[in-house]
């Protein structure tokens, strides 16, 4: 129905996660009709973010290229306590708790044999390390509560049992199936109180 660049870019819209065929339509008319000022900081931003972003050297947060992130660079955390989550998103819902002044690890992503993704496609080993070299005590895994969170939990605690440190799991409250980025902040702060510990 379209051709050249507006078909191009209705293509483009549509690949984007949670954007159908008709969303990206709307959109990309939308783009059209808005002053080019407006289209172009929004084309800015697009290129900006990445050129200059990168994943942080300790945690694996997103990060100003070449630093750490803001959360490993503030030494008013509790380093000895580490949150370890799939993806920077969920970094954001625990932040909006404000019940959490530890630190982070992102495994980016969680345990999936059928599409491929095993320990070794995940910062697990990155995590281990940590441990001994920054005297965490404590690591809470918060990986999502479905299949593959779960496989994810359970593979980690067995792998850090014996590194002499604290594993705990968040508390129920989270719904069996979702997703941490949608949970609101009283369920998530709930969660991190009446966290549990696995493997003794």
């Amino acid at each position: 129905m379209y051709t050249g660049p507006l078909r191009s870019l209705i293509d483009e819209l549509g690949r984007l996660p949670g954007i159908g065929p008709k969303s990206a339509q709307r959109i990309a008319f939308y783009l059209l009709k808005v002053p080019n000022e407006d289209a172009m900081r929004l084309s800015d931003a697009i290129v900006s973010v990445k050129e200059r972003t990168a994943l942080c050297e300790r945690c694996f947060n997103v990060a100003e290229r070449g630093s750490l992130c803001e959360i490993c660079d503030d030494e008013t955390r509790d380093g000895s306590v580490v949150c370890v989550v799939e993806d920077p998103q969920a970094i954001a819902a625990f932040e909006r708790t404000k019940d959490f002044h530890g630190r982070y690890h992102v495994l980016q992503g969680a345990l999936n044999p059928l599409e491929g993704i095993g320990p070794e496609q995940l910062r697990v080993e990155e995590l281990v390390s940590r441990i001994e070299g920054e005297g965490i005590s404590e690591i809470v895994l918060c990986t999502n509560p479905n299949l593959e969170g779960e496989a994810t939990a359970m593979y980690l605690a067995r792998r850090l049992s014996g590194l002499g440190v604290r594993v705990t799991r968040l508390a129920s409250g989270l719904p069996v199936g979702g997703d941490l980025e949608y949970a609101d902040e009283m369920t998530l702060g709930r969660a991190l109180e009446g966290r549990r510990e696995l493997l003794g």
